[in-house]
Order: C-alpha cells, then sequence, then structure tokens
C-alpha cells in the first residue's frame, strides 16, 4: 500500500470526517445553548473533539492491512476503521448521559450505527462510558457524503478516572504493574460510587414524587442494591427512557 499524506484523495477523505465532527459537535453546542438560557438545568458540561492526524490514519490502516490502492478501498476504511472523528461529552450525572444521548439520536439527520453501553457492563479495567457511533450526512460541492463520528458520553468523575488511566497506560506503554492495574479498578468503583451518590441528591434536589416508586424504593432505601441495577434504574428515570435505542 502506498500512502501520499497529502494525497488530494486522502485529505479529502479527512476533511469529510473533520465536517461530519463539526456537524455532530455543533448539534450538542446548540442543545447545551438551548438548556443554559431557555430551562433550569443544564446537563451537558462540556464538548470537546479530536481527529485522527494523517499519520495516525495511516498506522491504523496499515495495521488493518487495508490496501488504498484498491477500487473500494475507502469504503473499506469506512467500513473498519470508525473512530477517525470522535467526539466527547462530559455530564455531571449519569441520568443525564442517557438523556443527551436520546436528545442527539432523536435528531431526524443522525443515524445510529451502533451503541456500546460500557456504564451498564463496564469493561474489565473498570472503564465506564457511553459510546455510540452516529452517522451524520455532510453536504459538499459533490453532494451529500454520510460520515460515521465516535460520540463517547460519561460523567465528570467517569472522564476524571480515562484520563488517569491512559496517562498510566501511555506512562508504562501498556505493561502496567499488577498493583497498579488493582488500584485503577478500585478507583473506578470509587468514582462509580460517587457517581451513584451525586445522583441520589440530585434527584433529591430535584423532586423525587416524579419517579415510579420501584426506582425511589432503591434509590432511598437500599444501599446495598448492585451498581448495575442503580444504572439500570437511571435508564428508566424521569420521562420513561428505557436506555438506550438501538436504531
Amino acid at each position: 500500500m502506498t500512502v501520499a499524506l497529502w494525497d488530494d484523495e486522502f485529505r479529502r477523505f479527512l476533511l469529510e470526517h473533520k465536517f461530519g465532527m463539526d456537524e455532530v459537535v455543533t448539534k450538542l453546542s446548540i442543545l447545551r445553548d438551548e438548556f443554559a438560557h431557555l430551562h433550569d438545568y443544564n446537563p451537558i458540561e462540556t464538548v470537546s473533539s479530536r481527529l485522527k492526524t494523517h499519520e495516525s490514519l495511516v498506522e491504523k490502516i496499515q495495521r488493518k492491512g487495508i490496501d488504498l490502492d484498491g477500487p473500494a478501498a475507502y469504503d473499506e476504511v469506512r467500513r473498519r476503521v470508525t473512530d477517525i472523528a470522535g467526539v466527547r461529552v462530559t455530564c455531571s450525572f449519569v441520568s443525564d448521559v442517557y438523556q443527551v444521548f436520546d436528545l442527539l439520536t432523536a435528531q431526524q439527520d443522525v443515524r445510529t450505527v451502533e451503541v456500546r453501553d460500557y456504564i451498564a457492563q463496564p469493561k474489565q479495567n473498570g472503564y465506564r462510558s457511553l459510546h455510540v457511533l452516529v452517522e451524520v450526512p455532510v453536504f459538499l460541492s459533490g453532494g451529500v457524503v454520510p460520515v460515521v463520528v465516535e460520540v463517547q458520553l460519561r460523567t465528570v468523575a467517569m472522564d476524571f478516572w480515562a484520563s488517569l488511566e491512559h496517562k498510566i497506560y501511555y506512562k508504562y506503554r501498556r505493561e502496567i504493574p499488577a498493583e497498579l492495574l488493582d488500584g485503577l479498578r478500585e478507583a473506578a468503583e470509587t468514582a462509580f460510587t460517587l457517581d451513584t451518590t451525586m445522583e441520589r441528591l440530585h434527584q433529591e434536589v430535584r423532586g423525587l414524587d416524579a419517579l415510579p416508586q420501584a426506582v425511589l424504593q432503591k434509590l432511598r432505601h437500599d444501599d446495598d442494591v448492585p451498581a448495575e441495577d442503580l444504572v439500570e434504574s437511571l435508564r428508566r428515570m424521569g420521562d420513561g427512557r428505557s436506555g438506550p435505542r438501538r436504531h
């Protein structure tokens, strides 16, 4: 495979993903501004984005064995490399994560490609986040191009843990001592305990009368309820949401 980093086709391919990423950021920024100015509560704390560099994308294409000289090479890249453009959303509370997910994926020009709920089912190392691949239309001079963007939604506590994990993995080049891995898993549980405690306080402040009685019992009286059950309850809060919809 031969790839010129500034080849026009390759540059256009990256730009398409940048435009798709910008489209998702705009949608989330509009939601954040709407809540800030027209509602009494804003579920979105921060929105950030990142686009793979030319070098990073070429390295991943090579690692996956994709030949860019083929006639449908870029279609293959689109299918097998789904993290070219990424958007990260941080929220204060777990219920906010699912609310923002619902608001984004309910928009008519957003198609949900895949959902991976690492909040309800965390990774073995303790990582928690809600990942969704969305496809948005990018309108270019030559026509409409559908672009897939990876969106990660998480609480501030989850984001803090993920940032620490990334620094540790970078320092030890993925060869992390066992005691540090144990410490990371323990920290992940501590962070999630904080999230569930803050969620309880948040719902108390906002008024628990609107919640189903089954959820009230879990939030008020059962301190030993498994975290997974709490997440499932939080996903059903408020307006009757049943968690991420797989479109």
